[in-house]
């Protein structure tokens, strides 16, 4: 009896090990028949244990998935595998994703295979952030060199040009106004550049996102995104995050932006507003000896065309642009602020769904909440 308990002891240790995993587990059978998953596992796949444990491995990656053969191969191996930087997911639970899968016998006896998924994706998208702000860097030398380089010949330019429309022929005039506003719109360039040089400490409080989302919509339901349907999915216990309130606002308004003009050709138009405290997510940034953590999940998500998957990798990079007329500063602008405030932005898309997830961290030290009435305008 005592041989009994200590069995069943050990098995709900070993299942409470796994479901405390921050990574999704999944165990195989026979026919790789899944007999269990954790609690990170139903939230990577968005299905509850009961439904997961009555599919196949094969109903939760895509047609034709190395997991597959993973499997097969540990199962016949009988010894752990490892395939990196496959696709898990499928169009019935939830997209597909990037990750690592790591697979391993349980035992000799039994023929299960257990499986670790390790997403690429937050890793991926902190390096690529890296990236960018190396990039932003350099931006900004370039933008204190063409101001002072470029911005006086410019003036100088422009003012000729608006002697010659004064004296010119009524044929000429034309290539002379072309003149002007082709100056114009390098100095509005430069200016807009020049942005990314500022390093002046920003003011910051601890902030209410929803009031700062609420804001935006109500800004963009009367400009950029007229007769764009709009919804909400927030968490209402979100914890404050110390920010600049202006300066978000202009984050978020970018992006709604630029939703708003990939929707233009869309039937059924509309952008979503989520917001999720995700813990357990923690980087290194430069200059701090602690890890610093990213709980708070706020997603811009619209039904779109997707950005295309050659610019994808480089979509906050500057000067990188889908549009016809675009710099390519806007995204790489809202990455520095992303940033400055300590976070980080990605981007997930395919043709009619585009997700612009942005992580920040909580305002930190003793504070009073602060009342929506005080953030309004």
């Amino acid at each position: 009896m005592n041989l009994i308990q200590a069995s069943v002891h050990d098995a709900v240790a070993s299942t409470a090990v796994l479901q405390a995993l921050p990574q999704p587990i999944i165990v195989c059978a026979e026919h790789r028949q899944i007999v269990f998953v954790n609690y990170a596992a139903e939230a990577f796949f968005g299905a509850s244990l009961s439904m997961l444990t009555r599919q196949r491995l094969d109903d939760l990656v895509a047609f034709g998935s190395p997991v597959i053969g993973l499997v097969e191969t540990v199962a016949l191996r009988r010894a752990p595998m490892t395939e990196y930087r496959v696709r898990v997911g499928s169009s019935r639970f939830g997209d597909e994703r990037i990750a690592d899968v790591f697979a391993s016998p349980l035992s000799d006896s039994d023929g299960r295979i257990a499986l670790l998924i390790q997403e690429r994706t937050m890793a991926d998208k902190i390096d690529r952030q890296m990236v960018s702000r190396g990039a932003a860097r350099s931006v900004t030398g370039l933008a204190s060199m063409l101001a002072h380089e470029i911005k006086n010949p410019l003036s100088g330019i422009r003012g000729a040009a608006q002697l010659l429309e004064q004296t010119v022929s009524s044929d000429e005039i034309p290539l002379a106004r072309l003149i002007r506003e082709e100056t114009d719109r390098i100095v509005h360039l430069i200016d807009r550049v020049e942005v990314f040089g500022d390093e002046r400490p920003m003011e910051r409080d601890p902030i209410n996102i929803h009031v700062v989302l609420d804001r935006v919509k109500l800004l963009a339901r009367n400009g950029v995104a007229r007769g764009i349907t709009f919804s909400e999915e927030y968490d209402p216990s979100l914890p404050p995050v110390y920010g600049n309130r202006d300066q978000l606002i202009q984050v978020f308004l970018n992006l709604v932006k630029n939703a708003a003009e990939a929707l233009e050709r869309t039937q059924k138009p509309e952008i979503k507003f989520s917001t999720a405290f995700r813990p357990g997510i923690r980087i290194s940034v430069m200059g701090v000896s602690e890890r610093i953590s990213l709980p708070l999940e706020i997603i811009i998500e619209d039904n779109g065309p997707g950005v295309p998957p050659d610019i994808l990798p480089f979509l906050f990079d500057p000067f990188v642009t889908t549009k016809t007329n675009g710099s390519g500063l806007g995204l790489a602008l809202v990455a520095k602020i992303v940033g400055d405030h300590g976070g980080v932005i990605d981007c997930e898309s395919r043709p009619g769904r585009t997700k612009f997830r942005i992580l920040l961290p909580v305002a930190s030290g003793a504070f009073q909440m602060p009342l929506e009435e005080d953030l309004l305008p």
